[in-house]
């Protein structure tokens, strides 16, 4: 098993992309944490305890430094180690599409509180941890919208642009430490999130793909796998695209 005995928290892990990844890390052999504001943690504890794995869930907003410290705590107190953490809590489900004139200015700072804040936040929480052991891999979720400028969503797309910068930078700061920190761009993906983005989930446009069709939970899960295990202990300050070729990085 590629994770095997690994301590990986998941954030925004109660539902579709953080989910998948809970599920398939725990398929590995991680124990896995999974944090997120709503109960439907529990839902995902529950699914990784079914299978056979060992799960915790934790009530965490990333945009809380007091929750982030002591969400590592509690990892701390249970594992004693943490091994991979994945920044994946993000507002977007239901934010809908609007002009940047249109943006409420709270409506921009919630979205940059928990899509930037957040994995920073979380990522200086976990640090000690980790430069304690000499190693740990932090995975953060950007978007394919940062390369192409998503219309009508510039809040998002600058979080996700700042996810890109912050994920670089951190690389850099800790390399030092053993720490390897990366980031996984999915494109347009079947989530719940994202059915509330569009009409009708079918009518999406995959013309621009090489892969002619849309990109599931499932599809994005390899990306992370490989950044948590060993085999990318060389691959640092990366953002690995995810979208079915719609854009080539």
């Amino acid at each position: 098993m590629r994770l095997r005995d690994k301590v990986c928290i998941v954030t925004g892990a109660s539902k579709g992309l953080g989910r998948a990844f809970c599920l398939k890390m725990a398929a590995q052999g991680a124990k896995i944490v999974a944090a997120a504001t709503s109960g439907g943690v529990d839902d995902t504890v529950a699914a990784v305890r079914e299978r056979g794995g060992e799960g915790l869930g934790l009530r965490v907003d990333v945009s809380r430094e007091e929750d982030c410290l002591a969400m590592v705590r509690q990892v701390v107190e249970k594992f004693g180690r943490i091994d991979v953490l994945v920044n994946n809590a993000a507002v977007y489900y239901g934010i809908g599409r609007k002009s940047f004139m249109d943006i409420d200015p709270a409506e921009w700072d919630r979205v940059m509180a928990v899509n930037v804040r957040g994995p920073w936040l979380c990522s200086r929480a976990v640090f000690p941890s980790m430069r304690e052991k000499g190693r740990g891999k932090i995975i953060n979720l950007a978007s394919e919208v940062f390369f192409t400028g998503s219309n009508n969503l510039a809040h998002y797309v600058a979080s996700k642009g700042g996810v890109v910068g912050l994920t670089r930078a951190l690389a850099r700061e800790a390399g030092p430490y053993g720490i390897c920190v990366n980031a996984v761009a999915p494109g347009f993906t079947d989530t719940e999130a994202s059915r509330t983005m569009v009409s009708r989930i079918e009518n999406y446009d995959v013309a621009p793909n090489c892969l002619k069709r849309l990109g599931t939970p499932e599809d994005v899960v390899g990306a992370v796998l490989f950044l948590a295990s060993e085999e990318s202990d060389f691959v640092t300050g990366q953002t690995i695209l995810v979208d079915g070729g719609r854009v080539m990085h």
